[in-house]
């Protein structure tokens, strides 16, 4: 007999609450992406052309560790929706979270401002994102064959979102001009209609809902009692107070600038895993077989936090690269550097639909660890590739084609598609039983990994070194593609021996 969740068709065949969750996705990436595709320039700016003046170096490691620390978070959203608020108010909560960041960012208050801003829409994306995602799983019974198509629907919907704010968020921020930043740059203008995005999703969020949601995502699947609460609360306490010490021992010795706290964050980013996995070789609760998949699963994590560190090196090197040395026209076609950013999100629409082919039609396709290894080595290349017009032209002969970045963004979208989906998937089939979940989320801390990494490796570029900076990173990647290719066979045979 089918549920009444199989009946529901209501948006183009899949169930009605699917469209309230796109467009609640859409709006979020919308403000996400249209905020940071302007970030970067707003922070390095001089005060006179409308930014903060810091310091380019820092301005593109303070980028890196916020996007660190956003999948830092999605850890923590992940528990609280489960124990304590469900996932519908989770969501809720994160998005308001998210919009008043960005109102923060629309206010003209200096570093205050963004700082504020960016504990905020970090708290709120890891309050957001992985709920809405579960919340799409609870729209079909288990066998309803639309559930694929419904995510794919779903994601297309991210996507639209990112690529569409890279083009409106700086256009109305450069007062509805097509043409370089120049001194009458309103970046707060762009701010503002990032949260005017967020908040469109969220007021259809809460509206949709209401009407199409299910009741039961108001509620936590496992709600935490008051005798387990305690011994979180201590060391949630203990955290805190370290936390503090750590900052007051800082301040008090002169350390407590935002090079050292960005250094700070990154240690724990890259420590954080290393505990995590500690604990999972090490626990009872795993079996032999479970922890020799841990440990196959290791070099995929590193190599996927490898793969993330030049990824996401696209909202802040290659959005240097774009600014500085690029011709910001194609034909009679003007554009602005921002507007680079919409390439991540088009390429993976484009892309997704002939990988999914070719993965369908590939019959004797190789393993996720010589796919990786494949992703590696081809990112690689989208780094060597930007060292070319430097090598070609110099680096003080003035700007050079947008197609030397276009080529980049296309080439690592192409690596994105060997390591992202497939790695969701492999960290499905190793995760342990009694880790499942926290396996899950350590996929998401792989980005934040190679985010945390990327703050200090970017620190090194300029326009002087722009070349060895594309060369050893990306010859580097090239390596740990090919050792990766060297491991793969006896990663392969470790997996299906112990599944």
């Amino acid at each position: 007999m089918k549920t009444q969740r199989s009946l529901d068709t209501a948006f183009f065949g899949q169930p009605r609450g699917l469209s309230t969750l796109f467009f609640t996705e859409m709006w979020e990436r919308f403000s996400y992406y249209g905020m940071r595709a302007i970030l970067l320039f707003y922070m390095y700016y001089a005060v006179s052309q409308g930014g903060l003046g810091m310091r380019q170096t820092t301005a593109a490691s303070v980028m890196s560790i916020y996007g660190a620390l956003v999948y830092l978070s999605i850890m923590v959203g992940g528990w609280l929706a489960d124990r304590v608020w469900g996932a519908r108010r989770t969501v809720f909560i994160g998005g308001v979270l998210i919009m008043l960041g960005h109102v923060a960012l629309a206010v003209p208050l200096g570093l205050r401002a963004l700082y504020v801003s960016i504990i905020l829409i970090v708290c709120g994306t890891g309050l957001l994102k992985p709920n809405v995602s579960e919340m799409v799983g609870r729209l079909y019974s288990p066998n309803d064959r639309r559930r694929d198509a419904g995510f794919s629907m779903f994601v297309f919907g991210i996507n639209l979102g990112a690529a569409l704010a890279p083009w409106l968020v700086p256009w109305v921020a450069n007062g509805f001009r097509n043409s370089s930043i120049d001194a009458s740059m309103n970046f707060h203008a762009g701010f503002a209609l990032a949260a005017v995005g967020m908040l469109l999703g969220l007021i259809q969020y809460y509206y949709g809902g209401k009407r199409y949601l299910s009741k039961e995502s108001l509620y936590p699947n496992n709600p935490i009692d008051q005798d387990a609460l305690r011994p979180i609360m201590i060391w949630i306490g203990v955290l805190v107070a370290t936390l503090a010490v750590i900052l007051a021992l800082m301040a008090a010795m002169r350390l407590l600038t935002v090079t050292n706290l960005i250094t700070l964050i990154s240690v724990l980013a890259i420590l954080l895993p290393i505990g995590y996995f500690i604990m999972m070789l090490n626990s009872r609760k795993v079996t032999t077989n479970e922890r020799v998949r841990v440990w196959a699963y290791i070099p995929l994590f590193i190599a996927a936090a490898i793969f993330w560190g030049i990824e996401e090196s696209g909202s802040v090197v290659l959005a240097l690269f774009a600014e500085q040395r690029t011709v910001l026209r194609i034909g009679n076609w003007h554009l602005m550097a921002a507007n680079f950013q919409t390439l991540n999100p088009f390429f993976i629409m484009i892309l997704t639909p002939l990988f999914v082919w070719l993965w369908d039609h590939w019959k004797n396709q190789p393993g996720a660890p010589a796919k990786f290894a494949a992703g590696l080595i081809i990112a690689g290349v989208s780094y060597v590739w930007m060292a070319l017009p430097g090598i070609i032209h110099g680096t003080t002969n003035g700007r050079v084609s947008p197609f030397w970045l276009i080529g980049s963004w296309l080439i690592v979208e192409v690596a994105e598609m060997l390591i992202s989906p497939i790695g969701l998937s492999i960290t499905t089939k190793l995760a342990p039983k009694a880790f499942r979940s926290q396996l899950m989320s350590m996929w998401f801390l792989a980005d934040a990994v190679g985010q945390a990494i990327n703050s200090q490796l970017v620190k090194y570029y300029l326009t002087a070194t722009e070349v060895p900076y594309f060369l050893i990173i990306g010859m580097v990647t090239v390596g740990c593609g090919l050792v990766m290719a060297l491991m793969a066979r006896r990663l392969q045979t470790l997996i299906q021996n112990n599944l």
